[in-house]
């Protein structure tokens, strides 16, 4: 679970952040959505952790922003049509920078890899394609590619920890 919560805790509070707008209620939401997580992890098949944590975040956040809705109490600005909650948060253009330099970095990790990890990494990882989807481009059992998925996830960890290090 700590392996989870360090992967994805960025990115299911920025998700929370984007939906809310709401500093604090992102906060509370994202720490919500990884107790939801550990709750369920019982029943999560291991395939493609990434989805299935932003799909918690997504809904607790539309849980949070229907309740909340019917809960609150309109201000000067609701009823003037300058509702400010309603326009997104749009990236700016250093965290687009920035996660376009992760892809890439992660990428060239995918690339250090040997024949077949490399291509798994890259399909899964990188291009964010789930299991069945690389079992049934490739032509083998989705077993295999479980499998190829884990020892990949293993190597790619290792260059990490390497790189930190250095």
């Amino acid at each position: 679970m700590t392996e989870l919560i360090d992967s994805y805790q960025n990115l299911v509070f920025s998700i929370c952040y984007k939906m809310t707008a709401d500093y604090f209620a992102a906060e509370d939401l994202a720490q919500d959505t990884f107790l939801s997580a550990y709750e369920h992890l019982k029943t999560f098949d291991g395939t493609n952790p990434k989805a299935w944590i932003c799909r918690i975040a997504t809904n607790k956040c539309l849980d949070y922003m229907s309740n909340s809705g019917r809960r609150s109490i309109p201000t000067e600005d609701v009823y003037l049509g300058n509702d400010m909650r309603a326009a997104p948060i749009a990236d700016t253009p250093e965290n687009v920078y920035m996660e376009n330099e992760i892809k890439e970095m992660l990428l060239i990790h995918c690339q250090k890899l040997k024949p077949p990890y490399n291509e798994i990494a890259k399909a899964y990882y990188y291009d964010e394609m789930d299991a069945k989807e690389i079992a049934a481009i490739r032509g083998q059992k989705l077993k295999t590619i479980q499998t190829q998925i884990y020892r990949a996830r293993s190597m790619l960890r290792k260059i990490y920890r390497k790189e930190n290090i250095a």
